[in-house]
């Protein structure tokens, strides 16, 4: 039976080679192991084969794993976050993957800096799917990334997005392309680097990796198929 390190290893080696094949250099793609609805022990377990960055989607999840593990594990928080949970989330996660209006900006903002953190945000982008948060506009998406660069306690970092439910590959490029040419033409208007774009997972990170991610969000390749609880 494979252990959470063989999968580790297997995932490791499979993003080398996707970087390889689109001839970016090696190292140039981080690994996000999104461990929500996985017990602190996988965490623990994956973290002992050297992986230090971890996802997860609930800040609740997140607060009852942040205080058990290694103080060393940088998390970062990807699914939606309402404004509520804010600060909440601006107290656990080093990383914020899921901004998606501009009061979620002052909130986290706001929350950050009473704290005196600071923490790196990503503008989340919708990519068609009417169920999925994100930024539809890019109006407002251009006006919260201003807002947050005036901001303290905040670094916009770059944009993140999923790729509609079953994609095939035409269109993952297409999806995956569009974003890196919406940051291209945001860092160009604003003389700004937004050097982040976090896009892929278990099921299409290749692609997303040969149009330009930086980060890929991988769950079920390294910890197994979830099982969630019922409501």
């Amino acid at each position: 039976m494979n252990t959470i390190r063989d999968h580790l290893e297997s995932v490791r080696e499979q993003i080398a080679a996707a970087e390889s094949a689109a001839g970016r250099p090696a190292g140039s793609v981080r690994l996000l192991a999104v461990s929500k609805t996985f017990p602190a022990e996988d965490v623990a377990e994956a973290f002992a084969c050297g992986q230090t960055c971890f996802g997860e989607n609930r800040v609740q999840e997140l607060a009852s794993k942040v205080p058990v593990l290694p103080a060393e594990i940088e998390w970062h928080l990807i699914g939606s976050l309402q404004s509520n949970k804010a600060a909440k989330a601006a107290s656990l996660a080093s990383w914020i993957h899921s901004v998606d209006s501009e009061k979620l900006v002052r909130k986290i903002s706001a929350a950050a800096d009473a704290l005196g953190r600071t923490v790196n945000i990503l503008f989340e982008v919708n990519s068609g799917e009417e169920n999925k948060t994100g930024f539809r506009s890019a109006d407002a998406l251009r006006a919260s990334l201003e807002a947050g660069l005036a901001l303290p306690g905040i670094r916009v970092r770059g944009l993140m997005t999923m790729a509609p439910l079953g994609s095939d590959e035409p269109a993952l490029h297409r999806v995956f392309a569009a974003l890196r040419t919406q940051r291209d033409a945001l860092e160009r208007e604003f003389g700004i680097e937004l050097p982040e774009l976090s896009m892929g997972m278990s099921g299409d990170f290749r692609e997303a990796i040969a149009e330009g991610a930086t980060i890929v969000r991988i769950g079920t390749a390294i910890f197994g198929g979830r099982t969630y609880p019922a409501h």
